[in-house]
């Protein structure tokens, strides 16, 4: 049985025993969440001053170091979206989960890594299916890992060095990106994002870094579709938002 067949049929278990905290009705489909007047929408919250019509103006720079670093990693609250810790039932085994790679530069916080919560998965109000041949299971809207550091010096230069290294390291085990990279600043933190193709399905996947963190968020395809990268950085800098706990 290859890696994605037990890997989905591990979570068609997980998702019948557990619900994978999707709140999903059956015979649903996914929606990535709410705007604040209620209505559904790919675009997702508002974050750092970007919208669904772009990830940032070219003309944003990230703030000075404020001198914030962080002890924990929350399982954030987000409108339309249900957190919780772990890889929420789903993964696609074979490695091609994504990972943050290429920082070994940088000093990670002390501490038992246990105690915190490096992976978060959120799902949407209605299920996320994926299928492929007869095996179908519910995916997450996106995982999200997280790495804490006691100081990233420079944000952009290690954000290249962490997309370099990990989307390389995934290219070997099978993930195939397409289009360009793309790079979106505010004051917060930096994120880059680039879509891939993961055993046939449409990802969008972002990585982030700013002076005290960085980490990687993977969105899941809804309906078979890419979540744009318009609105992928939104919701990347809501997740860190919400997840960053000084």
């Amino acid at each position: 049985m290859s890696g994605f067949r037990k890997a989905m049929a591990a979570a068609v278990l997980v998702t019948a025993v557990a619900g994978c905290g999707s709140g999903a009705s059956p015979g649903g489909t996914h929606t990535v969440g709410t705007a604040s007047g209620g209505a559904a929408t790919a675009g997702g919250p508002s974050a750092g001053g970007a919208t669904a019509a772009g990830p940032g103006s070219a003309d944003e720079k990230l703030a000075a170091d404020p001198g914030t670093r962080y002890k924990a990693v929350a399982v954030p609250e987000l409108e339309g979206l249900v957190c919780d810790e772990g890889d929420g039932g789903f993964h696609y085994g074979s490695d091609l989960d994504m990972r943050v790679t290429g920082d070994e530069g940088l000093k990670e916080i002390e501490g038992d890594s246990q105690d915190i919560a490096d992976e978060v998965s959120c799902f949407g109000g209605r299920r996320n299916v994926l299928s492929k041949g007869t095996i179908s299971a519910a995916a997450p809207m996106f995982t999200a890992r997280t790495h804490l550091y006691e100081n990233v010096p420079d944000p952009a230069a290690a954000l290249n060095g962490i997309f370099d290294a990990s989307t390389e390291l995934a290219t070997g085990y099978g993930r195939n990106f397409t289009g360009k990279a793309r790079t979106a600043t505010s004051p917060a933190l930096v994120v880059k994002c680039r879509q891939n193709v993961t055993d046939t399905f449409p990802m969008t996947t972002c990585f982030w870094a700013n002076y005290g963190a960085a980490g990687v968020v993977d969105f899941f395809p809804a309906d078979g579709q890419y979540l744009p990268i318009d609105s992928a950085v939104p919701w990347t800098r809501d997740f860190v938002a919400g997840a960053l706990r000084k």
